[in-house]
């Protein structure tokens, strides 16, 4: 049998289960990366229109338009052709991210694996699943919330996941950064995942993808190197399940392989919508000035910085288990404890603890109201 933590949310709802909310506010949930916008009606149109397809058995490969359609979006994004083979469509993200790691770490004797902590805990799910010893890469305010490269752990790694830009500290890695990773996972022979989930949610500047770096510092194959992509931030339509694993082909050939026996192909009515929503970038940047808005309602009402990407606020505060408490009993506002998100290295440290995530996915009404009660409770 295998023994799982707690995700956050359930842990959140022990947390809170005892404590009667002040019927003074209506609630706010700023806990879960959800956009709560309704996704594109032409998405919405292209599902309904194809609905007739689910008479068809989906191919594991995923059906050539929406290849193509996930193929011209890191073309126009990016920069980076990508070679048939390079790409593989996947039910979203959270899948691969549970499921590779598994197909990677198979016939290691004593895996080791790496990921940025505080986490997205489907990585420590895989590195439990996969018997997997865990090196932590914390980020933490001091460096900037970016990882520190430790040679000397990193040696000893089989797969290293980063995760940029960052859930839930929205820190991000500029080219030069993520390029110096790509020559460590050729210099140590592991294999780097990046997690860019959160690519398109940018406020200013477009951020760079780890598949560019690795062109940058002459990896044109991509060898050891892996990136995934979702569409559930950039179009609102995380119901959608569609993503993506980029980059080494080598890798990526036999993966395809092993998904054909996990049975987790997209139905064709979804690949349908999914290439129209990867196709389109109007609604993207729709959706970044929202973000970007209610960021700037963050500066003004609690003065925060505003982040490059993501749409999180990560809030350093005394105690997170205490604040979040206060918070949902006098205010009727949700938010998630940083430790939550993390766990404790071997020295003990929890990069999570002393601060809460705050996802700024709601209305620039609802987020100025929320803010404002955040505030008053922070005083």
């Amino acid at each position: 049998m295998i023994n799982f933590e707690p995700y956050p949310f359930e842990k959140l709802n022990t947390l809170l289960k005892n404590i009667t909310p002040t019927t003074d506010y209506e609630a706010i949930t700023l806990t879960i990366g959800e956009p709560q916008f309704e996704t594109p009606k032409f998405i919405q149109d292209t599902l309904c229109k194809t609905s007739e397809q689910l008479r068809r058995y989906p191919k594991t490969s995923g059906e050539v338009y929406l290849v193509e359609s996930m193929k011209s979006f890191v073309q126009k994004r990016f920069g980076v052709s990508l070679q048939e083979g390079e790409i593989i469509p996947t039910f979203g993200t959270r899948e691969v991210l549970f499921n590779f790691p598994q197909f990677l770490l198979y016939d290691k004797k004593e895996p080791v694996m790496a990921y940025t902590n505080p986490f997205y805990q489907i990585y420590e799910g895989a590195a439990i699943a996969s018997r997997a010893e865990v090196v932590y890469i914390n980020l933490e305010a001091k460096n900037g919330f970016k990882p520190v490269i430790d040679e000397k752990s990193l040696s000893r790694c089989d797969l290293v996941i980063i995760n940029f830009p960052n859930n839930p500290t929205a820190s991000v890695l500029d080219i030069e950064e993520l390029g110096e990773w790509v020559k460590l996972a050729l210099k140590y022979d592991f294999v780097l995942m990046n997690d860019e989930c959160y690519s398109e949610i940018y406020t200013d500047k477009a951020v760079p993808s780890l598949l560019e770096a690795s062109l940058h510092v002459g990896n044109d194959s991509f060898k050891n190197v892996l990136v995934i992509n979702s569409i559930s931030k950039r179009s609102s339509a995380p119901g959608l399940r569609s993503g993506f694993i980029a980059g080494d082909g080598e890798i990526l050939k036999e993966y395809l392989n092993y998904r054909t026996y996990v049975g987790c192909a997209s139905p064709l009515p979804l690949q349908s919508a999914a290439a129209a929503a990867w196709s389109d970038e109007e609604h993207v940047a729709f959706s970044r000035e929202i973000y970007k808005r209610n960021f700037l309602l963050a500066r003004e009402i609690l003065g925060c910085n505003i982040s490059d990407a993501t749409f999180y606020i990560w809030l350093k505060v005394d105690n997170a288990l205490e604040f979040t408490c206060k918070l949902y009993k006098d205010y009727n506002v949700k938010v998630l404890p940083g430790e939550f998100l993390g766990r404790e290295d071997k020295n003990g440290l929890n990069p999570g603890r002393g601060y809460v995530r705050i996802a700024l996915v709601e209305s620039e009404e609802k987020t100025a109201e929320a803010l404002k009660r955040i505030k008053e409770c922070l005083s």
